[in-house]
């Protein structure tokens, strides 16, 4: 991987574009035809997140039954000094990152701490990022090197320098397979160096009502947030999914210990994805997934990055012991 230069050389912003529209239409469709082939049939929840999906997104963090984003901002700003010192980073990379606001936490943590050089946001959306990017530059005397990347397919993109601390947040990890989230974990440890550090939320298994409660809202906002998934679907696949068809669903499923979120079939139904050249049918009752979002327990998570080559070196939750922040570095 060549070196991508020192903190000290670089612009105060700069965007790398690693995911053009051509890139990421292509990919999601691809994604998008091979998940409707599952059982039980899945939409990538990458179409949640759309302009609108993001608004809404960002209106379910301040939900009064969303515990999730307050949890982990309380370990945050509990710890981050702690996380600085423990870190000494120079670069602060963020996968996934968002509008980077919870990051800030960190950010202050690191400067105060005599430190931060760098701030590197990875994520999908360009407008965001530069919108983030260029709030962040204004905040802090720091660069800031936003990538507009997948974090599942450019973590080689993150400049190397000493003393990275990566970051990934909001239990977003959750979201993926198992299957997925191995080889995730793994390349993160092969990305590691030597005096790199990776900061990791989980969302922690807990008592059944409090988590589905978290996911079927009182406002109803996370189900307007699915379902405006769906016309995203249909608007760019130019699909004829019919939501008065699809009842919404977000329940805990015991034994894969995650939430299960999407939609059960009213009806028999045939649904017609254009841009896929595919029809998909759906049985009177069927799910059909758009979102998983797996609670850990302390175990089977520091399992999980053992496996992958990764060592946890502490572990912070917050008082009610539902979200965990864990700080972990490349075994030897």
């Amino acid at each position: 991987m060549p070196d991508r230069g020192n903190a000290a050389t670089e612009p105060r912003i700069r965007i790398e574009r690693l995911l053009d529209e051509a890139d990421r239409r292509s990919a999601l469709y691809d994604e998008t035809f091979w998940s409707l082939r599952r059982t039980p049939k899945e939409i990538p929840p990458v179409w949640l997140y759309d302009e609108l999906g993001s608004r809404l997104f960002e209106q379910i963090t301040q939900l009064p039954e969303y515990y999730p984003t307050a949890c982990e901002q309380e370990i945050l700003t509990a710890h981050a000094a702690e996380i600085a010192a423990a870190t000494g980073a120079r670069t602060l990379a963020e996968l996934g990152a968002g509008t980077s606001a919870k990051t800030r936490t960190l950010l202050d943590a690191l400067q105060a701490n005599g430190t931060l050089e760098r701030f590197v946001p990875l994520d999908a959306s360009e407008e965001v990022l530069r919108a983030s990017a260029s709030a962040i530059a204004d905040a802090y005397p720091i660069a800031v090197h936003a990538i507009v990347g997948d974090f599942e397919r450019h973590l080689n993109a993150i400049p190397r320098g000493d003393n990275r601390l990566i970051a990934f947040l909001g239990s977003t990890i959750g979201n993926l397979h198992p299957d997925r989230r191995a080889s995730l974990l793994a390349a993160i440890a092969a990305t590691l160096e030597a005096g790199d550090s990776f900061l990791l939320g989980v969302d922690l298994v807990k008592d059944r009502a409090r988590i589905e409660e978290a996911y079927n809202d009182s406002q109803g906002v996370t189900e307007s947030f699915v379902r405006n998934g769906l016309d995203a679907v249909n608007r760019e696949l130019r699909a004829d999914l019919d939501q008065d068809l699809l009842a919404f669903e977000a329940r805990w499923d015991e034994q894969n210990e995650w939430m299960d979120i999407g939609f059960l079939a009213r009806e028999t139904q045939d649904i017609t994805f254009a841009e896929l050249d595919t029809v998909v049918h759906l049985d009177e009752g069927e799910k059909l997934r758009l979102e998983v979002s797996t609670k850990f327990r302390r175990e089977g998570i520091e399992g999980d990055l053992a496996a992958a080559g990764i060592g946890v070196v502490a572990w912070w939750a917050d008082a009610a012991q539902e979200f965990a922040l864990l700080l972990a570095t490349r075994s030897a």
